[in-house]
């Protein structure tokens, strides 16, 4: 079994050296061009294959409206270069949300993310040209087991986990949400891609992944007498119900999801899993949703895998673990591995579906490197960065200016952003952003302490 171990490499050869060591056949590429090359999304230019995923920042108001902090953070990423910007998560109704300060979208405040809109996509034009034209994706989401919207816990489940149900100390009569419920749900999605629309978002995102509601509804075997449950059919039926709704009613947003392909949950409470060992992915059925999901017309889908509430080196190689977690027995270059060949032998399967591969912070300045030839070996279509945006949000701009990331300026993978997050902070990057984040880091890393005491 390996051992882990933090990132220590000066230089390309340490890298490689050592993904030789543990057999991983890590793809490297000393030229990077393609990464710059344009991409097209249902008939519109992506000036380059660089993405910002959904990563949230918790700093909206109690109505769900973006705030200062969120007007900084998106503006800076399209001053930073990438050429698609999927926006954090966002949610549908107010039951629906993570933190106190998730971002919600509704009538009352759809003019403030239209402006969140408009000043994006002028610091792009601002810091390029005029022809530098962003794509930009709302994520959609409700936040199932997670939610929390006063501040504390208050659960919604599509299903019963004995892996999951003892960490939030549910009892085995806890209610799940109703199919009436769930019929009522698509109804708030399909609103809120209205709202989108008006917005002027290029396209909606339900979130199907990490656990979320969507995402627990695609691993509900055990939900029984339910539309909802059981079959393939059944645990699918609501994403691609509502996307259907959202493809026939929203004309000028396209609809797509990032995707959980594996949950790494032993099955029969996890999805994209082998029934003999959860820690082997079963692609069968995600390759299955897949398929439904483009006869929707879905133009581009984001991948990723596992639950960082429950094992977060899945989705997430590390340096520091999160409070309450030991480091995993395996080296995050496994966890990077693992990622990029799971992406890409979905990207594989589904060649012209534009993929966006993920988990690539671990890898600090190699990262392009990787990437670009990740690319060329048709493992992904376009390459995501989430904590690494929060640290280094023009990390594509010295790329393209510079022809390298500085080293110095590269998020450490050390799950502080994570941790503020847990702690019902206000989320960002207290390393390379400590001038704002590392007193809010100070504060409620204080304050869950004294709660835990």
């Amino acid at each position: 079994m390996s051992q882990h171990e933090r990132f220590k490499f000066k230089d390309k050869e340490a890298l490689l050296r050592k993904a030789e060591e543990l057999n991983i056949n890590l793809p490297f590429s000393e030229t990077i061009e393609i990464l710059f090359d344009k991409i097209e999304i249902n008939g519109k230019t992506v000036p380059n294959r660089f993405a910002v995923h959904p990563m949230e920042g918790f700093d909206a108001d109690a109505n769900g409206t973006p705030g200062e902090l969120c007007f900084r953070r998106y503006k800076r990423y399209a001053s930073g270069g990438s050429g698609l910007i999927w926006f954090e998560a966002t949610a549908v109704i107010p039951e629906g949300r993570s933190n106190p300060r998730q971002l919600w979208i509704h009538k009352e405040n759809v003019y403030v993310f239209k402006q969140l809109v408009d000043e994006t996509r002028e610091a792009a034009r601002q810091n390029f040209s005029n022809n530098f034209d962003l794509t930009l994706i709302l994520q959609l989401t409700h936040s199932g087991r997670y939610s929390k919207q006063s501040g504390k816990p208050a659960p919604i489940i599509a299903h019963h986990s004995e892996i999951l149900d003892p960490k939030h100390k549910l009892p085995a009569d806890y209610p799940l949400i109703t199919d009436q419920e769930l019929d009522e749900l698509q109804e708030k999605f399909v609103e809120a891609a209205l709202l989108a629309e008006e917005a002027g978002f290029d396209g909606v995102g339900i979130k199907a992944c990490h656990g979320y509601l969507v995402s627990e509804l695609l691993a509900s075997f055990t939900r029984e007498d339910s539309k909802y449950g059981s079959s393939f059919e059944n645990r699918t039926r609501f994403l691609q119900e509502t996307a259907k709704q959202i493809k026939n009613n929203v004309k000028n947003v396209f609809v797509t999801s990032r995707l959980n392909g594996y949950d790494a949950i032993k099955y029969p409470y996890g999805f994209g899993v082998s029934a003999d060992d959860y820690l082997k992915p079963d692609l069968a059925e995600t390759k299955k949703l897949i398929k439904e999901l483009i006869k929707i017309d879905y133009p581009i889908l984001n991948l990723s895998i596992g639950n960082p509430y429950l094992k977060p080196h899945f989705c997430r190689p590390f340096d520091f673990p999160l409070a309450g977690f030991e480091p995993p027995n395996e080296h995050p270059l496994q966890g990077v591995a693992r990622i990029i060949e799971i992406t890409g032998e979905l990207q594989k399967e589904f060649p012209k579906l534009p993929v966006i591969g993920t988990g690539y912070s671990w890898l600090r300045h190699f990262f392009p490197n990787v990437a670009a030839a990740v690319v060329n070996q048709g493992k992904a279509t376009l390459i995501g960065q989430g904590r690494g945006a929060f640290a280094y949000p023009d990390s594509v701009k010295d790329l393209q200016e510079k022809g390298a990331m500085d080293a110095h300026k590269v998020c450490v993978t050390c799950s502080a952003c994570s941790q503020i997050m847990r702690d019902d902070g206000r989320t960002g990057c207290i390393i390379r952003d400590k001038e704002i984040y590392g007193a809010e880091y100070r504060k409620v890393r204080k304050r869950a302490a004294g709660k835990n005491q």
